[in-house]
């Protein structure tokens, strides 16, 4: 193990010093410093902030619209607070060896924060902790908890969907709310871009009936299930009208909520499509996914031509040539044509979990409506593509 040298050059009353083992520390930066934005106007925000008490140190970063919170073990010498530029003091523990016992020393009216492991010592400009913006405790009187599988199933089908047009800003994100399905009371997760629509349900957590319906911004979901990923056990989601909070462990994440009306998605999943294919998932996508190699960038564009028992996938492009591809399929139905955006079809075969999925479909024109055939939890809309 790789031994701090001890500083004696500290004032004692102003300054935060502690000792804390590199992969703690380590670990913790890389929760928080994603939230930090490389660009900032307002420098405190390009900081984290420390603040040691006790045997611990919580670590705060924010971007006014998303905070982090996570509170870590450490011995500490000195109580007290300061920031750090946070991508830097990512980068400088990330490049400390291994087993590394690094100690912080900063705050009070130097403005810095010292940095020491081993023969390392780094001092980095830290700006006052009284100048971080106060992350308010507001009352969130809806809460209820979630399984970390089910908060990933959710995310994982629906995200894919998050429109990224600025301009629709209502759509830039997962909209969560409480529905009612077959009688039931249902947790519902939907996302749109305006040429696909991916919805997902799971029964109603206690605690979640007659919550407001919100729709959580994109860089919330994902640094949400970044997060996850490391976690097990219940996940405790409390949200108001303006903010939801997830709150997990030793670590919290605050979001503001987008301020906008999700549009009404029932409007556009069809309900009297009568043609109806099935497909074997895996079949279908790596099918898909060879023929588009001829499609071009801007249209991604694949034609279904279906017939009884028979699929021909096709690409026609006029720099690139043509492909096709024959299936065998469960389809029973009257001839179609359609087209849809390559991508797309891949995106909604990557999140199907049985092995096959169906495909109900009306005309060349009129929305699809794409299941998993063993899980009706989850449904997609793809709209069709001229081809």
């Amino acid at each position: 193990m790789v031994l701090f040298r001890v500083v004696t050059d500290f004032d004692v009353r102003h300054n935060m010093k502690l000792s804390i083992e590199r992969a703690v520390l380590l670990k913790s930066l890389n929760h928080v410093q994603s939230v930090v934005e490389r660009r900032n106007t307002i420098p405190i925000l390009s900081n984290i902030l420390l603040q040691a008490e006790g045997d611990s140190v919580s670590l705060t970063a924010t971007d006014m619209d998303l905070d982090v919170v996570e509170q870590i073990p450490c011995t500490v010498l000195v109580d007290g607070s300061t920031t750090a530029p946070a991508h830097t003091l990512y980068d400088i523990v990330r490049k400390l060896p291994e087993g590394a016992l690094i100690e912080l020393d900063g705050g009070g009216d130097k403005e810095r924060l010292i940095v020491r492991a081993g023969r390392s010592t780094f001092t980095l400009p830290a700006l006052p902790s009284a100048d971080f913006p106060v992350i308010a405790g507001e009352a969130l009187p809806h809460e209820f908890s979630l399984s970390t599988s089910d908060l990933k199933s959710l995310i994982d089908r629906t995200r894919f969907a998050i429109s990224t047009e600025e301009t629709r800003y209502y759509l830039n994100g997962i909209f969560l709310h409480a529905a009612e399905a077959n009688g039931a009371g249902v947790l519902r997760a939907v996302a749109t871009d305006g040429h696909r629509l991916a919805r997902v349900e799971l029964a109603l957590p206690e605690g979640a009936s007659g919550m407001t319906g919100v729709i959580i911004p994109r860089k919330g979901v994902a640094e949400m299930r970044k997060l996850i990923d490391e976690v097990e056990g219940p996940i405790t989601i409390a949200l108001s009208d303006t903010k939801i909070r997830f709150a997990f462990g030793s670590i919290v994440l605050s979001s503001k909520l987008i301020d906008g009306t999700f549009p009404d998605y029932e409007r556009v999943i069809p309900a009297g499509n009568d043609k109806l294919m099935h497909v074997v998932c895996k079949d279908f996508g790596q099918a898909v996914d060879r023929v588009a190699t001829i499609s071009t960038e801007k249209s991604r564009a694949v034609k279904l031509s279906l017939e009884r028992g028979t699929l021909v996938l096709s690409v026609t492009s006029p720099d690139a040539g043509s492909a096709t591809e024959e299936l065998e399929v469960d389809y029973a139905s009257t001839p179609i044509e359609i087209g849809f955006n390559s991508r797309y079809l891949l995106d909604i075969m990557a999140q199907i979990q049985g092995d096959e999925a169906q495909f109900l479909m009306a005309d060349s024109a009129s929305p699809t409506v794409v299941q998993d055939k063993s899980d009706p939890s989850a449904l997609y809309v793809l709209m069709p593509m001229r081809v």
